[in-house]
């Protein structure tokens, strides 16, 4: 039996194992991964210029210095990087790659969780672990989000989905549209622009977007006269900071910020541009993610006239292109579907307490990352207003000291519990005040956060740092305990029956 299954190899899943590497060597742990190569999204993704949308020295981990020049990177230089943490703490031989799990059942008889994968054979495969922890991502591996496009039988070129880049797609002198106005089709866009004979982003509605130097002179400077290690603990903590005072600026003046953006903007393109119309959203800052634009590539692009925006809604495909609302045709052989992803909460796994479906929609979650009734769960579900791994680095800490904790308090296991005061929390989206696409078609499958601290996802990194650094482990709220334990409190219903439809038993 394991201490702790990590699922999922991605960058959250190589945190947790790394951490434990360091932290809790005593430990046996496994890592499952469906695919069959570290790296998550980083190895799914291949589309042209993949690339980070944050910088990498907060991107990267805590305690693996990121050396590359450039601090905005493609993903080739990452999944290296990540491959280089893999070797240099000893994970790989713990990673058992092309299984798939499926289902997790919590044996509270034994406080174990029976963990059921499927590997590439088909066959299927048994693991009992005491610590859960799923480091599995937010969406669905298997399918990207593309809309139900009327007439698309008609057309004679090729639907193409980011998801699922063909590595031997050939585009030269092609003409090409891309769906979308977000991150992937700011990055494919110009990236394409240099073999495609014309390039068109397509936009239902435009997206905030800001340009930053691909490489950090500050960070680079600092590599030069200090250690890596201090240059890199230096620089991240400079990004850390500014990236916490400008999202919160620009949640207190977003029009302020809405204007310093767009000016931005107006600066690259100049004043004939019809910023209004390609580059205005219809809502503020920070209320969808900001698109970064390294080294004003997509600006440059547009400028040149060597890619177009064009903002209006698709009526319909036809042999030839896009026919839009407006009756213009946007011819194209290719067609991207930059349209997003699926939403999918932890890979997929149905989750079961003594045989009973769990449905974790119906959970509060604890500080961002156990839930409510449910002993020895974890899941990573990173920052949107700031680098996914800042958060990855939190959990993969509060695991391993979860597991010392429990050693020194001879359990098998720990359950947060929603208090009295908690009965009459109003659930709410378990991120608040953020409303892409995605989001709106999928969060209604992921637990809720409560009003109040600690049910509250409080999307702070510097704030959630200074939380998991208190003394956690005695707020009333975790409950620890052992499988034969007979003490009443640990077998008490959950108090808010209206929102929690499974009790977890305790022998």
């Amino acid at each position: 039996m394991l201490d702790v299954l990590i699922v999922g190899a991605g960058i959250s899943g190589i945190s947790a194992a790394c951490h434990l590497e360091k932290r809790c060597a005593n430990k046996r742990y496994a890592v499952l991964e469906g695919r069959d190569n570290v790296g998550g999204t980083w190895d799914l993704f291949r589309y042209p210029g993949i690339r980070s949308d944050s910088d990498m020295h907060t991107f990267g981990f805590s305690f693996k210095p990121w050396t590359n020049p450039k601090s905005i990177s493609d993903g080739e230089s990452i999944r290296e990087y990540l491959k280089e943490a893999v070797s240099e703490y000893g994970v790989k031989d713990k990673i058992r790659f092309g299984h798939k799990v499926v289902s997790a059942n919590w044996d509270s008889m034994r406080d174990v969780w029976l963990v059921t994968a499927t590997n590439v054979a088909g066959e299927t495969v048994e693991i009992e672990t005491r610590v859960l922890f799923m480091c599995s991502g937010y969406y669905n591996y298997a399918e990207g989000y593309t809309p139900d496009y009327p007439g698309l039988s008609n057309f004679k070129g090729q639907l193409i989905h980011p998801q699922k880049w063909p590595e031997d797609l050939d585009y030269s002198g092609k003409k090409v549209a891309v769906i979308g106005s977000g991150a992937t089709a700011v990055t494919i866009v110009p990236n394409m622009v240099d073999k495609a004979a014309q390039v068109t982003m397509i936009q239902r509605s435009p997206t905030y977007m800001f340009s930053r130097p691909a490489k950090d002179a500050v960070a680079n400077f600092l590599g030069t006269v200090l250690p890596s290690k201090w240059a890199y603990a230096l620089t991240r903590w400079k990004n850390i900071y500014f990236q916490n005072a400008t999202y919160k600026g620009a949640r207190k003046n977003p029009e302020k910020t809405k204007k310093l953006l767009l000016d931005s903007v107006r600066k690259s393109l100049g004043d004939d541009y019809d910023i209004d119309t390609h580059f205005t959203p219809r809502y503020n800052p920070w209320e969808e993610r900001l698109c970064l634009i390294p080294d004003d590539d997509f600006l440059s692009a547009v400028k040149s006239g060597s890619a177009e925006v064009v903002t209006d809604t698709v009526d319909k495909f036809v042999e030839n292109g896009v026919l839009m609302s407006s009756g213009r045709l946007v011819e194209a052989d290719i067609v991207v579907s930059a349209t997003g992803l699926n939403m999918q909460f932890m890979g997929g796994v149905e989750f079961f307490i003594d045989e009973v479906k769990l449905d974790l929609s119906k959970k509060y979650y604890y500080q961002g990352m156990m839930f409510s009734g449910v002993p020895n769960l974890i899941q990573t579900f990173g920052y949107i207003n700031a680098s996914w791994t800042l958060r990855a680095d939190l959990n993969s800490i509060f695991v391993c000291d979860l597991l010392q904790e429990m050693d020194r308090k001879n359990a098998s296991h720990c359950v947060p519990k929603l208090r009295p005061e908690d009965a009459s929390m109003v659930p709410q989206p378990t991120i608040s005040g953020f409303n892409p696409g995605y989001m709106q078609r999928g969060i209604h499958e992921f637990p809720k956060q409560g009003e109040h601290a600690p049910w509250h996802n409080t999307q702070d990194y510097l704030l959630d740092r200074k939380i998991l650094k208190s003394n956690l482990f005695s707020d009333g709220v975790l409950q620890f305990g052992q499988a034969d334990c007979k003490d009443s409190a640990n077998k008490a219903p959950e108090t808010n029956e209206t929102h929690e439809t499974h009790e977890t038993k305790v022998a």
